[in-house]
């Protein structure tokens, strides 16, 4: 098990339990005690625990994560409209990656049947969509499946992106802000994405204009990689130009 996947299981377990303590924690990862104690620190200076003596607590706002189910019913209007509005930013040919997120999911939904492209994805949602365009060489990249972004994750993931040149990738995000960054929940998740944007030439964010202002436990980039925000009329157009100031265009439909 990777260090940012126990940590996240720490945090669970703390959230269920109301306290942990090194001892139950380094027989249950079967790790050693000092292993646990710099889990412990790293989740105190995160702000997710609270170290005590022996151990520690939950404490303040735990970054619960909505499963697939409940997100894509959330601002469904808006995602179609940043969907379709992603369309245009299609190449004429070449490779496109698709990051795991429900809008990006609204754009494979809506993907064109003769679209001649190359297309990855880690999100099994995303490549069921597109399994049946004749006209996609599609790439399913494989890893340890989370049930509830049902997305690939670590190495096996990790290693493929690692691999390739992709012309444009379509980034989704939990959260976005010009202090904040880039973040999302799983400390995983944010490993995968920060090797998207690595692996990109160019870089498309869809993101709903709720999504601005939240900030999530696990930081992966900043806005000022991003090419082009893809967002809707929600977002207030001061904070627009705002972004738009840090080299990074925005679209509002």
């Amino acid at each position: 098990m990777y260090a940012a996947e126990r940590q996240q299981e720490i945090v669970r377990i703390a959230r269920e339990s109301g306290r942990v303590d090194v001892v139950s924690l380094a027989a249950e990862f079967r790790v050693t005690a000092e292993t646990v104690r710099r889990d412990l620190k790293t989740l105190d200076r995160a702000g997710m625990l609270r170290r005590v003596h022996g151990g520690a607590i939950p404490v303040g706002h735990f970054d619960l994560e909505p499963d697939l189910s409940e997100r894509e019913s959330t601002a469904g209007e808006e995602k179609a409209r940043i969907a379709q509005a992603a369309l245009e930013e299609l190449p004429a040919d070449g490779s496109v990656v698709l990051d795991a997120g429900t809008t990006t999911g609204q754009l494979a939904a809506v993907f064109p049947l003769a679209a001649e492209l190359t297309v990855l994805t880690h999100a099994l949602p995303l490549a069921a969509r597109l399994a049946d365009h004749p006209a996609i060489d599609l790439h399913l990249v494989g890893g340890r499946v989370r049930h509830r972004t049902r997305a690939a994750v670590d190495d096996w993931a990790l290693r493929t992106y690692r691999e390739i040149n992709a012309d444009v990738l379509f980034l989704a995000t939990n959260g976005f802000s010009l202090d904040g960054g880039l973040t999302t929940p799983d400390l995983a998740e944010a490993a995968v994405k920060r090797q998207l944007i690595a692996a990109a030439r160019r870089v498309v964010l869809l993101a709903d204009s709720s999504k601005h202002g939240h900030v999530h436990f696990a930081r992966f980039g900043r806005l000022s990689q991003i090419d082009l925000l893809i967002t809707d009329t929600g977002l207030d157009p001061a904070t627009a130009r705002d972004i738009e100031a840090q080299g990074t265009e925005v679209a509002r439909v």
